[in-house]
């Protein structure tokens, strides 16, 4: 807060006393007429007298009102030279209130958190039963996204981590690669599995090369086998998971036989790349939120292959 004014601190006025004396007096609520003052002071000093000459007369009002000017600002600089230091507002507010209190920091309101997306589990190698890789392979950097197909009926489920293995023992067997050919692979109920590193480049058999492509197997034949909405959900799933991990568009999404000379991924499964309808599964689950592919790995995921393999899941 700011102080008030004292009547030691304001400002100096000048006021005639009876004798003809000048004291001072405290400002009143209305400003004084400064030449009102100097007039009073002069006839208080010496009254004007009447005289023949006019001019003489007017002369020495002149001279009077110059004295009366110069004794009103020696008074004014002798009154005012008693005046106590003025004080600041700042300081007196300081003075008044005391140490002023540090302000707290303002609250910050957290970012809301994002809107929650799907979360799958990614059935680990050793929980379908996977051989080590061989040594070697193509390190790479993913650029885009292929889908592809096994070419063989799958029918029931429950065969589907065995004709994993079995896809694995011709890569590594008869075709020589390191690894069975794809980074992930998805059922008829939507159970996703992982396949080979996603560091390293898949194979095929086929006359292109799948350097920089994240490559999706699709169980069963699709020429010969309508493909499930688990299925289309789990592989759209896979997809999104690889749009942000490598941070690539789902404008890239595409089929095997955009590539190759290959009816791969059968024309059941292609239908749905070429009329956008698994881009926009992809679009909706990265619209809805982050996507995650949890690793599902030790008891629990053998656990859950031991229930596809049984039927109940």
């Amino acid at each position: 807060m700011i102080a008030r004014s004292t009547a030691s601190n304001a400002p100096c006025r000048i006021a005639p006393t009876r004798e003809g004396a000048v004291r001072r007096q405290a400002p009143s609520a209305k400003a004084p007429d400064v030449a009102q003052s100097f007039r009073i002071v002069a006839f208080v000093i010496a009254p004007p007298t009447a005289s023949p000459d006019g001019l003489q007369e007017r002369f020495n009002r002149r001279q009077i009102l110059g004295l009366a000017s110069i004794v009103g600002l020696a008074a004014t600089g002798i009154a005012c030279s008693n005046r106590p230091p003025a004080t600041s507002p700042s300081t007196t507010s300081e003075a008044a209130s005391g140490p002023q209190a540090t302000p707290s920091p303002t609250s910050v309101i957290p970012p809301a958190p994002p809107p929650s997306g799907a979360v799958a589990d990614l059935l680990c190698r050793d929980a379908w039963g996977a051989r080590p890789p061989k040594p070697g392979g193509r390190p790479h950097t993913i650029t885009r996204m292929t889908l592809h197909h096994t070419g063989a009926v799958l029918g029931d489920n429950r065969k589907a981590p065995s004709r994993l293995r079995q896809h694995q023992r011709l890569h590594q067997d008869e075709n020589g690669w390191i690894d069975i050919a794809y980074h992930v692979s998805v059922d008829r109920n939507g159970n996703i599995y992982e396949l080979r590193t996603t560091d390293l480049a898949g194979d095929t058999a086929t006359n292109y090369d799948p350097v920089g492509h994240f490559l999706v197997l699709c169980e069963g034949d699709f020429d010969q086998e309508q493909v499930t909405e688990a299925q289309l959900n789990g592989a759209a799933l896979a997809f999104a998971w690889a749009t942000q991990k490598f941070r690539v568009s789902s404008d890239t999404l595409g089929a095997h036989q955009d590539f190759a000379a290959t009816a791969c991924p059968g024309t059941n499964l292609y239908s749905h790349v070429s009329s956008g309808d698994l881009k926009r599964r992809i679009d909706d689950l990265l619209a809805a939120g982050s996507v995650d592919l949890r690793n599902a790995c030790g008891p629990d995921a053998t656990a859950t292959v031991a229930d596809i393999e049984a039927g109940r899941r």
